[in-house]
Order: structure tokens, then sequence, then C-alpha cells
């Protein structure tokens, strides 16, 4: 490849083991995250860099020197003499050939990296377990190269390492895009390689976002423009296979959902679409009242106490069985100073049951149908259909309609569901990876949800320990910064989209370069800066249009 400048180091700016710089002319093409290679180092080797800073300087004393060259600031003067100018690139060392990390020398060839020397550098080649991330684009002009990015599997599902984060402005970072493309990858590349079986579990929690993925994306141009980078990475032109689609229960079938009537009906009659129901017979039944009160705080546990009391069938609670028994037993034991057999006063103050009955009783008269008396012949109940799910199924649950307290008591359910499910012992065909992605993380994992939230306790469960489980987190959100800490530092894998200014200060960026951090402020739809333990160094990674139907007709 062409060689394109040489190393400087200055007594002020040396060579390091982890950075170089080099000179290169002003008119030489590059950008951050392109690679470079440099030669004639020790024993034969070369070390590879990544491009962090582009800068270009003169001989110019100060900026004063310009004025003057120009005739004392006259900006239609020609300069007698040009200065001698040069452009100046830092460079973060990602490896040498030899495994030699000894600082590069003043005056060694710089060049432009061969397609293996890209893989080699940032660690793409011989990448084992390959799900296909994305691909990049390298050089600019007549030099571009389009490669293609992997996973290994078993840093981005397990078991090695798992869970996937990914952040971003809404709308302008293609949050769920991706992880569609990443999940449609998974799908593909584990049905055809049978080593190990995959499951998927996604909530739906906008609009119809995820109720069409099992359509081809109908429009010819946008398949024009995917199908040559899905040759590239080994994808099938193909939509999401083996999917379900779980609405919850309304007797016209869309009091719940954005979804249309008519297409609902037409899924229920060829059995690739259910309505879920909840009901009140069950101790699960029963023990997923928590989930209401997630992000209600409850500093004295008055609300924990409640849901062990009603548990437990004490007082007025042991023989009730249906939801509208419950409110009403509820609305009594609110309404007056209950005392138990031996005639001593309840420890629940009275004002902790109106608290506990008004919160209820408002998700309850929203979601009536849905917390139901019985199933009937349409309904369903999400934890059964859970409990048999096979290797390449997709369930889609749709909550997008659903208020934030009935969103998170279906997800909670979910998780619990699926946990349930990786513990038993009762089935030998279950997956052996289940992945649950859910979007607005932060609703349920954020850095101000209660201590208590059994929901956020999941999440923790999921991500500290659901790797040697087989249970995998993919979540979305605005801004990573808002997320626990221990849930997010749990995610092997992260992805940045585009960003704002403000959220680049944080915290959770302090390990990104200046260039790359602003960056993130402009990065366009399709593009994403990703950071996984396979990875050599950051990726500035793109990927096309879904190509399932995304969009409504």
């Amino acid at each position: 490849m062409e060689t394109i400048g040489k190393i400087i180091a200055t007594e002020k700016l040396p060579s390091t083991i982890e950075e170089f710089t080099f000179w290169t002319n002003k008119e030489r093409k590059l950008k951050p995250f392109d690679v470079v290679v440099v030669e004639h180092h020790i024993d034969n080797s070369k070390t590879f860099g990544v491009v962090e800073e582009i800068a270009h300087i003169t001989d110019a004393p100060s900026p004063l020197a310009g004025f003057i060259s120009s005739d004392f600031g006259q900006v239609d003067s020609t300069s007698y003499t040009d200065r001698i100018g040069m452009n100046y690139v830092k460079c973060k060392v990602v490896g040498n050939s030899a495994n030699i990390y000894i600082p590069v020398t003043e005056g060694s060839i710089v060049r432009l990296a061969s397609q293996s020397e890209i893989m080699e550098a940032l660690g793409l080649n011989d990448v084992k377990n390959p799900v296909p991330a994305g691909y990049i684009q390298m050089y600019d002009g007549t030099e571009q190269q389009i490669l293609p990015v992997h996973f290994n599997s078993h840093f981005l599902i397990g078991p090695e390492g798992a869970h996937l984060n990914i952040s971003g402005m809404s709308g302008l970072a293609s949050k769920t895009s991706y992880t569609m493309f990443l999940l449609k990858a998974l799908q593909d590349t584990t049905q055809k390689r049978k080593e190990e079986s995959v499951a998927f579990i996604l909530m739906n929690v906008k609009g119809t976002d995820l109720l069409s993925i099992d359509q081809k994306n109908a429009k010819q141009d946008e398949l024009d423009e995917i199908q040559p980078i899905y040759d590239i990475l080994g994808l099938e032109m193909k939509p999401f296979q083996h999917v379900t689609y779980y609405y919850p229960y309304s007797s016209n079938a869309t009091l719940y959902t954005y979804e249309k009537k008519n297409r609902i009906e037409s899924r229920v009659k060829k059995q690739q679409a259910f309505q879920f129901k909840y009901l009140f017979e069950t101790p699960e039944d029963k023990e997923c009242l928590e989930l209401l009160f997630a992000n209600v705080d409850d500093p004295n546990d008055t609300i924990d106490a409640i849901i062990s009391y009603i548990i437990a069938g004490n007082g007025a609670f042991r023989n009730v069985e249906t939801w509208e028994d419950f409110r009403t037993t509820l609305s009594e034991q609110a309404n007056s100073s209950v005392t138990d057999k031996k005639g001593q006063k309840n420890e629940i103050p009275v004002v902790s049951w109106r608290k506990f009955y008004r919160l209820f009783n408002k998700c309850y008269q929203k979601n009536q149908q849905m917390f139901t008396n019985s199933l009937g012949n349409s309904g369903i109940r999400l934890r059964d259909k859970i409990a048999d799910i096979k290797g390449n199924e997709v369930m889609v649950i749709d909550i997008a309609k659903l208020d934030d307290e009935s969103k998170g008591f279906v997800f909670g359910d979910v998780m619990h569901a699926v946990n349930e499910l990786k513990m038993s012992s009762e089935r030998e065909d279950i997956p052996d990876h289940i992945i649950i992605f859910i979007d607005e993380l932060n609703k349920y994992a954020s850095n101000d949800a209660p201590k208590s939230s059994p929901i956020l306790r999941q999440l923790l469960e999921i991500t500290e320990r659901g790797r040697s489980s087989g249970i995998v987190l993919f979540g979305a959100e605005q801004f990573v910064s808002d997320i626990h800490k221990r849930v997010k530092g749990n995610c092997a894998t992260q992805a940045f989209g585009r960003t704002n200014a403000i959220e680049i200060t944080k915290d959770d960026f302090r390990f990104i370069p200046q260039v790359y951090k602003t960056m993130l402020t402009r990065l366009k739809q399709g593009e994403y800066i990703i950071q996984n333990p396979v990875f050599r160094s950051l990726l500035n990674i793109k990927f096309p249009k879904p190509i399932y139907k995304y969009y409504n007709e």
C-alpha cells in the first residue's frame, strides 16, 4: 500500500508504546478510525495504529504572521511565499505483527494498511463463532475499502461475555434498527451452525415498530441498497422467521394495541398471534403484584409488607381468587382498621392500605380487560407460552399502548418466566440462550429507580448472573448515563449512536478520545461506535436499513 508519511518523535511529544504521531501531506485524505502501518520496526515487524486526531501546522510563529503575510489583513491579497505546512496525525497503537511493543522510531515509514492488515490490526481476522456486527468503510476515494465486522457470539450472548447496551438520541440513532439487525444476524447464523440454539423475546414499546418483522421490506430501492451489504456479511435477504405476536387482551382486540384489528384477527386465526391475560389464581399471579409498584418509592417497606400479607392469604384475602374480588377486599381493607384473630391491631397502618389501593385501582381500571377472571377460548398466559419456547423462535410482546405501570408489570413477568424456564429441568430442548430485548431501559433500570424495585432486582440478576444460565439482555435507551451502573457495567458490548453535547461530558464517555466524542454528536443514521472485548479498539461501523417491514402502509 502507498506510503503516506513518516514518524515524528520530539522532546515534548515522544512516541510511546501506546501512541505515535506522523507527518503527512496536507492533501492526503485521512479520517478518524483509519488504520495505518509503521514499517521497519524491530525484527521486521509492523506496528498498527488507528487514527485519532488530525491537525494542520505551519512554520508561522503566531496567528499574527498570517495577518501580516496577507498585506496586513487584505483578504484578496496573494502571498509571495507559501508557508511550510503539513498535516500532523496522532494514532493509537492497537497491535504489532510480532507482539513487540517498543515505541516506533523517528523517521519510520507510515503507509496505508491492506485489507488483511486492517483485519489483523483491529482483531477482526479469524473471529470464532462469527456473527455480523456491520461493516466499516476505511479510507476515502479510490483507496476506499469496505470490510465486514463480526462479533464472536460467545462474547455477545455468552458464555464468555454477554448483554448489549445501546444508546443514542431518539430517532436519529436508529437504536431499534441496529438491535434488530443484530438479532436477525443471530437468528441466521445460529440456525446455520446448529451448534447452539437461541430464542428471542422482543418487547414492542413504541407504536407498531416491531409488529411486522416477519414481513419483508417492500421498498425496492432500499432492498437494492441492502443487497450488496447482506452479500458481504453473508446474511439472507429474508425477514425474521418463526415469529409469533402477543397482544394484551381486549374484547375489540385493539383497546391496548396500535395494531390494526383485521391484522390481529387474521394472525390469531392462523395461530400466528395470541392475546394474553392475567388471572388471580396461582401464587405466581399474586407474586407479580409487586411489579405494579416497581417505580414507587417504598422507604419503609410497607408495600412489600402488604404484598407478603396478601400472598400469605391472611385475613380477608384467604379466599380471594379473582381480580374483582381482590379489588373489593382491598377497598374494604383501606377503609377500616382491621384486626387479626388475636384482637391486636395489624402492623400495617390503614394509610398504607389506602395508598396501595389507590395505586392498584388506577392501573386496574385502565387495563381491566387484560386483568381478567378466566382465560376463556381466546386468552393465554404469557408465562405458559414462554415455558414452551423453542430455539430460533421469536416472541414479540406488544406493550406499546399500556400505561407505564402495566408495561413494567408485563416486562417483569416475562423476565420472571424466562428465569423459571432456565432453572427448570423438565425440558431437554430449552434454548441455550434466550435474548430479551427492551427499549426505553431507563424506565426500569435508571439511577433513580427505587432500590426496592423488583424489576431492577431482576435486571441486576440477569446482567450479573444471567450469562451463565443463558439469559441475555439487549437494552436500549437515549442516555447511557441514566442507567444503573451495575446494569450497564455488566454489558460486554456497548454501542453508541448519535448523542448530544451534554451527554458526552458525562463519566460514561470519559474513556473515549475527544475527537471520537465530537463524532458522536454528528453520527448519521445507520452508524455506530461500538466496543466489544474481541476488538482491539473502538470501531466506527455502519449497518443497512431493516430487511423487514418497519413502516405503516
